[in-house]
């Protein structure tokens, strides 16, 4: 049922009113679900279904892109936002909060993966690199705050020629960290007592800024309007009601559907997983016992990975971590996971995949039906989160996709050629850019993401030159260092706007790789 919204509703205003039509046309009346209709239609979210999961889907039926797992999460996110609003006391409790629309939830997590480069969180890694080091922005690059920069900057598809003019209440569900890297709000949330996740700064990154963010220095006057419907509702740091939503469907998620794709092509193996799980279970007093180094230096010996992460719960979010709640979900994952699905090898036969969506919709469900709704969270978590249990049993869910996929060297020496190629990709662009006899024949999408960087940088130099800050922390001044960084965030974006197939293909055509003239309209 499309949800009623007054459009006086401050959490229905959009940025640029009365700019609704210029031949966009809406298909409903109401601006939530307008919203998640605009996010459908975009081409950054048709792109999703080319960028990386995990690993290349290469077309494969078998594995999640972005595009699929954007739908899965939804999916999740409307019926937990349907669940909560049907629960009287709850439903009191999310109004006061700020409310929680289905539509918006749903749109959140539509909208979530926008910003992610190619080959995914390995092309974030490497192009938050390139942006700090190689162009002195202090933003980095991070793919939330991608995201947040598409719907409101970089998309000139929509109904506006500068975002997709989105709600109040749908911008802000799409800042899963509500805040900057480095600049704002203040204090930052990486200055409280305990930071919320992702606010602390990375260990292997010292002065860096938080290690997750939402918005870049040139979108923080974005994140104060739509968040200002909020004020006195939640606190300055904290989620959206529809934003924890958006943000706890993508950790369900995640935690089932990759572990399905692995189980699927033979990856995740049934011997290695129910060791490491089995051990835990018959050794746990023995390991408890074990010194913090052995486990690190004899980290693949079973059940060792697996009581490192119970010490890191315990000393990160002593909030939840129980004890007895941490051994009956490895004991569930053990029964569930490794003794019921991986127990048969995955053939493609009706009985095979017949396990595999009895997986899929029994985690689901209890974990969906493990949501509740609190006034107070811990900065750790937003206000919608899990029971003790089902939180529990994502981390370790979460655990064995880690363990066994993400840490497979076989997976690392495929993502450091990708990281290559991303490399070799930005520098070619930027010989191109500054090649004064070529730069008049620039893609034209580059072009134009040059001249936006260019206005906005120049802003900032005249109307907040505090955030114009180097990766090392010092002021950048003078006409020619604003527009290093302009270029520098152009090249960025213009990267992380392909799919996977492009970045490869463009850089085949761009180093005399390719024997054929390469044209991309949707690119060039």
């Amino acid at each position: 049922m499309v949800s009623e919204v007054p459009q006086r509703d401050p959490r229905a205003r959009r940025r640029d009113e009365g700019a609704e039509s210029g031949g966009f046309a809406e298909l409903s009346s109401s601006p939530f679900r307008a919203d998640r209709d605009r996010l459908v239609a975009s081409p950054y979210f048709a792109r999703l279904a080319g960028v990386t999961q995990v690993v290349s889907a290469s077309g494969s039926a078998l594995l999640h892109n972005r595009l699929t797992h954007s739908l899965k999460v939804a999916q999740v996110a409307r019926s937990i936002a349907e669940r909560i609003r049907s629960e009287p006391g709850v439903a009191a409790l999310v109004a006061d909060l700020g409310g929680c629309d289905p539509d918006v939830a749903e749109a959140a997590a539509l909208g979530h993966d926008l910003g992610h480069p190619p080959f995914g969180h390995l092309g974030e890694q490497v192009l938050d690199r390139i942006a700090r080091h190689r162009y002195g922005l202090a933003d980095g690059f991070e793919g939330n705050a991608q995201t947040f920069r598409i719907v409101t900057t970089t998309e000139v598809g929509g109904p506006v020629p500068r975002g997709l003019n989105l709600t109040a209440a749908t911008r802000a569900s799409l800042l899963k960290y509500p805040w900057a890297r480095l600049h704002r709000p203040k204090p930052h949330p990486s200055e409280l007592p305990v930071p919320p996740r992702g606010a602390a700064e990375p260990p292997h990154a010292p002065g860096s800024g938080s290690a997750k963010f939402s918005a870049y220095s040139t979108e923080l006057g974005e994140l104060e309007a739509c968040r200002a419907p909020f004020a006195g509702r939640i606190d300055y740091w904290q989620q959206t009601v529809e934003a924890s939503v958006m943000d706890l469907a993508d950790d369900i998620a995640y935690a089932i559907h990759d572990l399905q794709d692995f189980h699927r092509i033979g990856v995740l193996q049934h011997a290695s997983v129910a060791a490491e799980l089995g051990h835990w279970l018959s050794g746990r007093a023995e390991l408890a016992a074990l010194p913090e180094a052995e486990l690190v230096d004899h980290h693949r010996k079973p059940g060792r990975s697996l009581e490192h992460l119970r010490r890191r719960l315990h000393v990160k979010d002593a909030w939840i971590a129980d004890a007895g709640a941490f051994a009956d979900a490895v004991a569930r994952v053990r029964t569930e996971l490794v003794d019921e699905l991986l127990g048969i090898p995955f053939d493609g036969s009706v009985e095979a995949e017949q396990a595999t969506a009895r997986f899929s919709a029994r985690w689901t469900a209890r974990l969906v039906g493990g949501v509740v709704v609190t006034p107070s969270p811990s900065p750790r978590t937003g206000h919608v989160t899990l029971e003790v249990a089902q939180w529990h049993e994502v981390q370790v869910l979460k655990f064995v996709h880690k363990r066994f996929v993400l840490q497979r060297p076989d997976l690392a020496l495929h993502q450091r050629g990708q990281a290559s190629l991303i490399v070799a990709l930005v520098d070619a662009l930027d010989a191109w850019l500054t090649d004064r006899e070529e730069v008049s024949r620039l893609p034209r999408r580059l072009h134009d993401l040059v001249e936006l960087a260019q206005a906005e940088y120049g802003a900032l130099a005249g109307e907040a030159p505090e955030l114009l800050v180097g990766a090392t922390g010092e002021p950048v001044r003078g006409a020619d260092a604003v527009r290093a960084l302009a270029r520098g965030r152009a090249v960025i974006d213009f990267v992380a706007s392909l799919t996977d197939r492009q970045a490869a293909a463009m850089l085949d055509a761009i180093s005399g790789r390719s024997e054929q003239p390469w044209s991309e309209p949707s690119v060039l």
